[in-house]
């Protein structure tokens, strides 16, 4: 079994993981409220999709 011949330092182990982050959900703002939205999604403030009302009140 292979060992490693030396300790993997904290900065190599780091520059490892920088590909490994969150990323942010593509938001648009809705044309017919305004309100932050997520893209292809129906508006949960106003409830409009490509601009008709899908969500009853």
């Amino acid at each position: 079994m292979a060992v490693p011949a030396r300790r993997t330092s904290k900065t190599a182990k780091r520059k490892r993981r920088t590909h490994f982050k969150l990323s942010v959900p593509g938001m648009v703002s809705c044309p017919n409220c305004g309100e932050m939205k997520l893209t292809h999604h129906v508006c949960k403030a106003c409830g409009t999709y490509k601009g008709k009302d899908v969500v009853n009140d």
